[in-house]
């Protein structure tokens, strides 16, 4: 199982949703970069449920950095995150050791590991696993803040109701950052969670959209091909549970478009390079060009819903029906988004020190 993600900075996540605890190693990251425990509790926070729209599982997250931090400072050696599982309600599962739930992992899961995985509220398949990433993800964040580099993301889209898209971007970031609802058109927060309240109310789930924009980013990040800076980011944001797809820029819709509609005009000011429009989502050739990255990624209603579905029995292979049971969100998409904040930070925290060496994350 590779539970080990980046390069020069890479993020190892381990537990399992129903075992003692959860938690990551943050590795690589330059010694002196300050860890602010009040940012990493905020960070936690956003990631929570939070009333009658998410699961009635409530987990306090207490972080416990247990290595790698120092008065206050990274030491440059490997951080380790603890959190403890203190909610589980494991009884609530004892049927789905051998039937498989729609839209989860449990029989690709049964495939792989030959029935030794815990199948737990999802074991280590679960988003509860991204707490970790979470409070890694704090210090990245923290640290590419020093260096003028802001990452925002808010819900584009909740079912058929969208928020504007970014506008004023710093500004937009910094509204962003301390709502717990993350949306650009105050507004839309009422009929999201009606939205989703409806849903959860016909024993259903929904779906929706994320969009994130990074400011502060230099040109030149990034690599051709493989390594591409899209490639990178994309492998990180597919790793989150229920993001099924990933665009930047106009993406998908710069197919019906014409190039002349979609390049985005070269201008120089001043000895500052920059493009008139931001159609490419701030990477060309695979390789950051000094305007805002922006990309969205769509996240998959939650799949734990209250209907009987058709299954199998994966110890007999024969047809049957299960209705779930226990505490699951009728959306998540309002909980990731500071999970693709984390990912984003973990990801560009990686390539800059690929780029500039470790120590300039400092």
């Amino acid at each position: 199982m590779k539970n080990t993600f980046g390069s020069s900075v890479a993020l190892t996540i381990f537990g399992e949703s129903h075992g003692i605890m959860i938690g990551a190693v943050l590795d690589g990251i330059a010694p002196g970069i300050e860890v602010d425990e009040e940012f990493i509790a905020h960070q936690m926070n956003l990631r929570r449920s939070a009333g009658a729209i998410s699961t009635a599982r409530q987990e306090a997250d207490k972080v416990r950095i247990v290595s790698g931090v120092f008065n206050g400072k990274t030491t440059g050696t490997a951080i380790t995150f603890l959190i403890e599982n203190q909610e589980q309600k494991s009884r609530d599962y004892g049927e789905l050791a051998y039937k498989a739930r729609p839209g989860h992992a449990d029989f690709t899961a049964q495939m792989k590991y030959h029935g030794y995985q815990d199948f737990r509220g999802g074991g280590h398949f679960s988003g509860r696993i991204t707490a970790g990433i979470v409070a890694a993800g704090a210090v990245a964040i923290k640290a590419l803040a020093e260096k003028g580099i802001k990452i925002g993301t808010h819900i584009l889209s909740c079912g058929e109701v969208w928020d504007r898209g970014f506008e004023n971007i710093s500004e937009d970031i910094d509204k962003l950052n301390s709502a717990v609802f993350a949306v650009l058109d105050d507004d839309k927060k009422q009929e999201m969670t009606d939205a989703i309240l409806r849903a959860k109310n016909d024993c259903d789930s929904i779906g929706g959209r994320l969009e994130t924009a990074v400011t502060g980013i230099p040109a030149g990040i990034g690599e051709p091909w493989f390594d591409s800076l899209e490639s990178v980011l994309a492998h990180g944001l597919f790793s989150i549970p229920a993001v099924k797809g990933v665009e930047f820029g106009e993406g998908f819709a710069a197919a019906d478009k014409k190039g002349s509609q979609v390049n985005d005009a070269f201008r120089s000011e001043e000895g500052r390079v920059y493009t008139e429009t931001n159609n490419n989502g701030g990477i060309l050739g695979g390789i950051s060009s000094g305007m805002p990255i922006i990309f969205c990624c769509a996240v998959k209603p939650t799949p734990s819903i209250f209907k009987e579905q058709k299954t199998i029995d994966m110890n007999t292979m024969e047809n049957t029906e299960l209705i779930i049971k226990g505490r699951h969100d009728p959306a998540i998409v309002h909980r990731a988004r500071v999970v693709a904040d984390s990912i984003t930070a973990l990801v560009l925290c990686d390539q800059l020190a690929l780029r500039y060496g470790t120590d300039w994350l400092k």
